[in-house]
């Protein structure tokens, strides 16, 4: 009797060709782990179509075969979205070859790019038309447009630009019985029913496959300048928040929240990362861009932080004088991630709040975590601008990391950080998505009716339940 696997194989390798069909465990090891080295699975292979035709002939071909499908972009997620389970019966879908910017329309102000594009090189395309894509992340290196759109990825802009999803015109997409949904539309308006491209964006894979998307660019900045001011605490930071938007209106970009023992974890392992104004409990890095080239938004950035200065808000503060000093002054913030998985296995919480609400936050949940979890060291950093904190723990000192990431601890302080969220109004997943890691919670704080809903829509779209199952829901 023929193996089912085998044959579905088979198969795959008439439409991608056998190359692409990769099942030596040294090729697939890559892929069979999350960038955190947290969650490891197991596949029947890695498939690698190179066209929408091929993606969709591979989904249709696994749901014949009720084999489920795990789309993979560049692996670069933090919640275990794209990693297959242990049992090793699934198909890894790695879209790493749907890599082609299709078209660039200046007039238009637009983008249409394949869902493998990585995130450096759709901001590449828009300088070369003399325009900006704003979506920035300490990965836009190795991640793609397709796991953007999948987690609905914010960053450092979203203060003046949006998510990941105001930044989408149309979506193309593969859904589970392999069938393509051509939603990529490059229109502003468009009122002709339900908005069906947004089902998509955040789903992390679990509705459909995003195989290529239509961006808005924007005009790009011409003058930039970057600033980075000492605090004494977040409160006087949303203080600044607030006294920088009212001095810089809409060129205030970024404006980013460091703790102390987060820039000094980035410097521990980046040692070429300078020590701007030591000595603070907290930082701001703050980012104003102007699409005209004004040579005085330095001075009013300047001025801006020399009037906090008067009214306390401000210890200490600099502006970066080159594009070197500004470059120094980003790395320090966005290598705190790669610091902290260097340091070690962490828990990591990527919550939102109204931005009024996090001092009283941050007040209650050190009170409840230092009794609950005596010595845990703080690693605290995020869009202040937005709302969006990366609450993470690490290991106490002289306590092994991996036993303080055991799941009875992970289980305790997401309960406690995730509970003193819901009940000041914010969301456990900010930008991360939820992946494997936050089902559970998510079961437990998302409201009854919004998860029945959610249920639903999924059974629509998946009845067979092929599309990255056991994420999210």
């Amino acid at each position: 009797m023929a193996d089912p696997g085998a044959t579905l194989l088979a198969r795959l390798a008439s439409v991608v060709g056998k190359a692409n069909v990769v099942t030596a465990a040294a090729d697939l090891a890559p892929h069979l782990v999350d960038w955190r080295g947290r969650y490891r699975g197991n596949a029947l292979a890695v498939v690698r179509p190179a066209t929408t035709q091929e993606t969709a002939d591979v989904v249709g071909a696994c749901a014949q075969a009720r084999v489920a499908v795990v789309p993979q972009g560049g692996n670069t997620g933090l919640v275990g979205g794209g990693t297959p389970h242990e049992r090793g019966d699934e198909i890894v879908l790695s879209l790493a070859r749907l890599n082609r910017i299709r078209t660039v329309d200046p007039d238009n102000a637009t983008l249409t790019v394949e869902a493998g594009v990585t995130l450096a090189a759709v901001q590449s395309a828009a300088r070369e038309a003399g325009l900006a894509f704003p979506l920035s992340l300490a990965s836009e290196g190795s991640c793609t447009i397709g796991g953007n759109l999948a987690t609905n990825a914010g960053g450092t802009a979203v203060l003046r630009y949006g998510n990941a999803r105001d930044l989408v015109l149309g979506v193309e997409v593969v859904l589970a019985d392999g069938s393509v949904l051509d939603l990529a539309r490059s229109l502003r308006k468009d009122n002709t029913g339900y908005d069906l491209k947004q089902l998509f964006i955040g789903a992390e894979g679990t509705l459909g496959i995003v195989t290529a998307a239509v961006l808005k660019l924007f005009a790009a900045p011409r003058t930039q300048v970057t600033a980075f001011a000492a605090v004494a605490s977040v409160g006087d930071a949303i203080a600044l928040l607030r006294h920088a938007k009212r001095a810089l209106g809409d060129r205030l970009v970024g404006f980013e929240l460091m703790s102390e023992p987060a820039l000094s974890l980035s410097r521990k392992h980046h040692p070429a990362t300078p020590d701007v104004l030591p000595g603070h409990p907290w930082y701001a890095l703050v980012q104003a861009d102007d699409s005209a080239a004004d040579e005085r938004l330095a001075d009013r950035v300047e001025a801006m932080l020399a009037s906090a200065a008067e009214q306390g808000l401000v210890r200490d503060a600099t502006v970066a004088r080159s594009g070197a000093q500004a470059a120094a002054l980003w790395a320090a913030r966005e290598n705190i991630s790669e610091a902290q998985r260097r340091e070690g296995p962490n828990l990591k919480h990527d919550i939102s709040l109204p931005v009024s609400s996090i001092p009283a936050f941050l007040d209650e949940a050190e009170r409840a975590l230092g009794s609950a979890l005596p010595g845990v060291r703080f690693i605290v950093f995020g869009h202040l601008g937005d709302g969006n904190l990366h609450y993470n723990l690490s290991a106490p000192a002289g306590t092994a990391a991996d036993t303080f990431v055991a799941p009875a601890t992970l289980e305790r302080a997401q309960r406690i950080v995730h509970d003193l969220v819901r009940t000041r109004g914010g969301s456990i997943s900010a930008e991360h998505g939820i992946g494997q890691l936050k089902r559970r919670e998510l079961a437990r704080t998302k409201a009854p009716l919004e998860l029945a809903l959610m249920r639903r829509i999924k059974a629509a779209l998946d009845p067979a339940g092929i599309l990255n199952p056991g994420k999210v829901l």
